[in-house]
């Protein structure tokens, strides 16, 4: 069957070339209307650009590509150090991107990187179950590792820990301490198939304790605006007693805004994170949260790559260990509740930001 071409996509799309190779290159001036007509001719016709379609078999260039969401979280960059380490003995060297958490800049990062010749990935993306890019490289047989990643359906090599029993762990925590109101904040969900699964875990805890669904705001990864989040939902009658966040930043964040809004914590609402970062033990209070071995995570999600480039096949996701560490962030329920009504600063509405019940 013959593979199909850019003038086979620009022909079904009813636009040139050219306009086709600028929506593959994410290049600026195409429409939208345009682009998405682009992309739907892709994905109709199964075509692969150069840069993902040719094979990595015939020349080794000692380069692998790293891509994470960001590097200002400091949990990624702790992986990033376990890669680099993973790498070293094979004569390796790293060369990375950041897709600040959209799916176009994944796609767009990966072809870079691909451009640049490397022998194979190592790769977070926004949600391996559904990914064009991830099924291109499946197609082409690009060697590729995931990072932090759930397992799933999907079967694709993936080291990463088991993020729906981590949620679960920290409802049935603070169950154990009286909580009864429990809320989570957390960076959109279709953004990280990582925090769907935390949140996942951590409602179904909820339920299985006979508590109500926990209330979920969610926000942007990339400076989100927590002060009118959290002061709406302290301003309303019976706010949660506990709030579980998707990682450490919007935990730290969170400890933030409910200080200066005169909550305390963990006196009126505990709060955990996730990643276990190292400046959690040095704030005050002490951030609890569930730890995940990231450097360990880097390491072996290079070690698993190296195999694939040596020939072996794809093996099975590896699920490595996580903790709850204790902090002086958590602590039991208040005995009286919190009316809300002291919160300082009014809900403001804002299209960036979205607080519901799952």
């Amino acid at each position: 069957m013959r593979r199909a071409t850019a003038r086979d996509v620009a022909e079904t799309a009813g636009v040139s070339v050219a306009t086709v190779s600028r929506v593959i290159n994410a290049a600026t001036g195409v429409n939208p209307e345009t682009a998405a007509k682009v992309h739907a001719a892709i994905a109709e016709l199964g075509y692969r650009p150069n840069g993902v379609g040719r094979s990595l078999k015939t020349a080794s260039s000692r380069l692998i590509g790293v891509l994470i969401p960001t590097l200002s979280n400091p949990v990624f960059a702790e992986a990033v150090d376990g890669i680099a380490e993973g790498v070293a003995d094979g004569g390796y060297s790293l060369l990375f991107a950041a897709s600040d958490y959209r799916r176009e800049a994944e796609s767009r990062s990966i072809e870079t990187l691909l451009r640049y010749r490397v022998d194979g990935l190592i790769l977070t993306v926004a949600d391996a179950a559904d990914s064009r890019i991830l099924d291109l490289l499946d197609t082409a047989e690009i060697p590729y590792v995931l990072a932090y990643n759930p397992a799933g359906a999907h079967r694709r090599p993936t080291v990463t820990v088991d993020n729906r029993a981590a949620g679960a762990l920290v409802a049935n925590r603070l169950v154990e301490l009286g909580h009864r109101r429990l809320g989570m904040i957390a960076g959109r969900l279709p953004d990280s198939d990582r925090a769907r699964a935390r949140h996942q875990g951590f409602a179904e805890a909820a339920a299985a304790a006979g508590l109500p669904l926990p209330l979920l705001a969610e926000v942007p990864f990339t400076r989100p605006e927590l002060e009118p989040v959290l002061a709406g939902i302290f301003a309303a009658p019976d706010p949660p007693t506990a709030l579980f966040c998707s990682n450490d930043m919007l935990a730290i964040a969170t400890i933030g805004v409910l200080t200066g809004l005169g909550i305390a914590v963990p006196g009126e609402v505990s709060v955990v994170g996730f990643d276990g970062i190292a400046i959690g033990t040095h704030l005050h209070p002490t951030l609890a949260t569930v730890v995940q071995p990231s450097r360990e995570l880097g390491r072996t999600a290079a070690r698993q790559l190296l195999r694939r480039l040596g020939g072996e096949a794809a093996v099975a996701p590896v699920i490595l260990p996580h903790a709850l560490r204790h902090g002086a962030s958590l602590g039991p329920a208040p005995k009286s509740g919190r009316s809300g009504a002291s919160a300082s600063v009014p809900p403001v509405s804002s299209p960036e930001i979205r607080t519901s019940t799952p």
